[in-house]
């Protein structure tokens, strides 16, 4: 469970960085990015793709929670008052990407989008899956590994509920246990964060803070800054620029910050 938030002042950073939220979906953790959105105050949101996925909406599977529904209430309130909010589309709502440089409710609608941080670093900001394989050249790949994928979210809802039951604490991931073992396997066929390097390298740039394969990192490769924001149904997670340019990942569904080791931070 987390800490007690209710009585909290917000932690101010510069930037937050969220990515595959997947609304619209059961698996949707949606309580704890709002959670998390209590606990930071920022000058500016990015929404890295993904956010919405109109892939299982448009298969007649719509789940719309309140607390989605609160999500995006509060980022039009933020982008009302001032926040800059930006929304890149990733391939699940890709059919957002037909908008892109339009504005809705004062959040920005962008293809991509360089960011320089307080510290002068200058990073590609974009979801990711132009850099993938499967999605670019083998869609049906994709979609059929999407179903596949859905139907351990499906599981993991009767899991959870035994959890619940038995009284375990804290939330676990069939879907992100069996993502994590295969992902594992096939890096190297990929080679995702790679080929997203060598596109920031060409660009004369210093990092990259994207998403689309829900696997939260921070880390040099060949001296420039790769930054994976994760996702919102297995892991949690969330990128956010403190007000000194300092990146740090944060894992939302742990124990109390106080408890958990340091994750990763530049």
């Amino acid at each position: 469970m987390g800490k007690d938030i209710s009585n909290m002042t917000p932690r101010q950073v510069r930037s937050i960085f969220l990515s595959d939220i997947h609304l619209g979906t059961k698996a949707c953790q949606a309580q704890h990015l709002l959670e998390f959105l209590k606990e930071y105050s920022s000058e500016q949101v990015f929404l890295l793709g993904d956010i919405i996925d109109l892939w299982a909406m448009s298969r007649g599977g719509v789940h719309w929670s309140p607390e989605q529904n609160t999500f995006v209430q509060k980022m039009l309130r933020r982008a009302r008052h001032g926040e800059k909010v930006i929304f890149i589309p990733g391939n699940h709502d890709e059919a957002i990407r037909e908008y892109v440089g339009s504005s809705f409710g004062d959040i920005v609608i962008a293809h991509d989008y360089i960011h320089t941080a307080a510290d002068g670093r200058r990073y590609l900001l974009l979801h990711g899956d132009e850099f993938d394989q499967v999605t670019r050249h083998h869609r049906w790949i994709a979609i059929l590994g999407d179903k596949a994928y859905n139907f351990l979210v499906s599981l993991n809802i009767y899991l959870s509920w035994l959890r619940r039951t038995l009284k375990i604490p804290g939330y676990w991931s069939l879907a992100g246990y069996a993502k994590r073992k295969v992902k594992t396997a096939v890096s190297f066929i990929f080679n995702f964060e790679d080929s997203v390097i060598r596109h920031v390298r060409d660009l004369g740039l210093d990092g990259v803070i994207c998403g689309h394969i829900h696997w939260p990192m921070i880390k040099e490769i060949d001296g420039l800054q790769y930054i994976n924001c994760g996702d919102w149904v297995d892991s949690c997670t969330a990128i956010v620029e403190h007000l000194d340019g300092r990146m740090e990942l944060i894992l939302r569904s742990a124990a109390p910050k106080t408890a958990v080791p340091k994750l990763t931070e530049i």
